[in-house]
């Protein structure tokens, strides 16, 4: 097979082709899964806090659940599209993996509830906040660095309360630090 040597404006072209859509596969869609996660995390924050500020049932945190169908949802949605980015970059793999130390973290937190129980949901929050102050550093996209900022803040703001308000203050968090960026990107997206 005879190979043709490329020029050194048709190598420079052929680079910055492939940094566009390395940046095009991760920018695009990635407003999914901070608007997918904001609304199950911000609606599960509001709902644990009702349910125990009125006392509506003894197990508020079952509410959690809905996080599971919102995970196989996620995972779905990933896998497709996976199987439909046309370049994978090194970039890309590196994003996908910030969430995945991420979500690990998570796992690792809630399996070690009871000794933290008090403090769970600021530390989640301060994850999120990492994971989403990255993934605005990577999409050089200031509104979710910004987002990250305001899930730093909320955690502290979470660790000083008492576990009930923790929630209330979570909701708000994650509305400031997923959606309003979600709803930005994928704005930015769609333009």
């Amino acid at each position: 097979m005879n190979e043709k040597e490329l020029t050194q404006e048709e190598s420079l072209r052929l680079i910055t082709d492939m940094i566009g859509q390395a940046k095009r596969n991760f920018a695009k869609g990635g407003s999914f899964y901070f608007l997918l996660w904001g609304w199950v995390v911000m609606l599960a924050n509001l709902g644990h806090y009702i349910i125990a500020t009125y006392e509506l049932h003894d197990q508020p945190y079952l509410v959690w659940l809905i996080t599971i169908p919102a995970a196989i949802i996620s995972a779905f949605y990933g896998i497709m599209k996976d199987k439909k980015a046309r370049v994978k970059s090194h970039l890309d793999r590196v994003y996908g993996l910030v969430w995945i130390a991420m979500f690990v973290s998570v796992l690792v937190i809630l399996m070690n509830m009871p000794g933290i129980y008090n403090a769970i949901n600021p530390i989640i929050l301060a994850f999120a906040a990492s994971g989403t102050f990255i993934s605005g550093t990577m999409l050089r996209f200031k509104p979710l660095i910004f987002g990250g900022i305001a899930l730093w803040i909320t955690s502290i703001v979470a660790f000083n309360l008492p576990m009930n308000d923790q929630y209330l203050a979570g909701a708000i968090g994650i509305f400031a630090g997923y959606l309003i960026p979600g709803f930005l990107l994928k704005k930015a997206e769609n333009a």
